[in-house]
């Protein structure tokens, strides 16, 4: 098993989340604790880029030294309370069936794509563009979660699925009723954060695990981090947010102005669990 041995999973969490979890990888290989070389690298939503910049040969350095540069002319997108009755109503429908959810927030994706509220595809495939070293497929092996909007099926993609990885890192981060679904292969797909807010389950197999959670708690059929990785692995930990983290990421994760305190965060909060995670990743 010297291929399974180290999982990092990246959780969803918006703007602020890609730039939390950069923070905290750059903070934790400072204190000594090197998450990047992973065996496998699980990337939901936020995590997704993440994800695709760790194990595309990003140096950590420079990946946070881009969070803390001036927002560019990227739109400021919001939960809108519109959105979040519309998710809560498909929770109570779903009566706990994920997949039923899944299949009413696709339907929701694509209803705010034809009434012309989101932005047009390829704007944000420019932008996810942006946020890449590379769109080619790492030879590592890197997980990124998607959902089918018209059948809710889950889907985690890899280099192996045939699916270029711009598409796959833009599907996992299309946030229904916000950004469009992202075309792949015909079908239609949304954030994979659909399914779970970090789907730390793939991870299963391998023998050290290490979450990265922006928003580590479950909703409704949405499993929660704790309930995912429960039994899953001997050695384990997860770190989301304290309370200074939580008040530079503020009420709107996909604020492009709150990515430079949310990264600084990240890395003042390293040091605070820096001994918890090097226990589980170097024991």
């Amino acid at each position: 098993m010297s291929d399974q041995r180290t999982a990092l999973v990246l959780g969803g969490g918006g703007i602020t989340g890609i730039a939390w979890e950069i923070g905290l990888l750059a903070g934790l290989a400072e204190a000594g604790v090197d998450l990047s070389g992973a065996d496998l690298v699980v990337g939901t939503s936020a995590g997704s880029v993440v994800g695709a910049q760790v194990t595309g040969g990003a140096e950590l350095g420079a990946m946070f030294e881009r969070q803390l540069a001036a927002p560019a002319e990227e739109r400021v997108a919001r939960m809108t309370r519109s959105n979040l009755a519309q998710y809560g109503w498909a929770m109570v429908r779903s009566r706990r069936d994920d997949g039923e959810f899944r299949r009413r927030i696709g339907a929701l994706a694509l209803a705010a794509e034809r009434a012309g509220v989101t932005p047009s595809e390829q704007e944000r495939l420019d932008v996810i563009g942006s946020r890449l070293v590379s769109t080619e497929w790492p030879e590592r092996k890197l997980l990124i979660t998607a959902v089918d909007a018209e059948t809710g099926e889950f889907r985690a993609f890899d280099r192996d699925s045939g699916v270029p990885l711009l598409q796959a890192v833009a599907a996992s981060c299309a946030v229904p009723g916000v950004y469009p679904p992202v075309t792949i292969d015909g079908r239609r797909y949304v954030d994979g954060g659909m399914r779970s807010a970090a789907n730390a389950d793939l991870a299963e197999g391998h023998e050290r695990l290490v979450v990265l959670a922006p928003i580590p708690r479950g909703i409704g059929p949405l499993a929660s981090v704790d309930a995912q990785v429960t039994g899953l692995v001997a050695r384990v930990a997860v770190v989301s947010p304290d309370a200074d983290s939580k008040r530079a990421i503020g009420r709107n994760v996909l604020d492009p102005a709150a990515r430079a305190p949310s990264a600084r965060a990240g890395r003042a909060q390293a040091a605070t669990v820096a001994a918890r995670v090097a226990e589980v990743w170097n024991g």
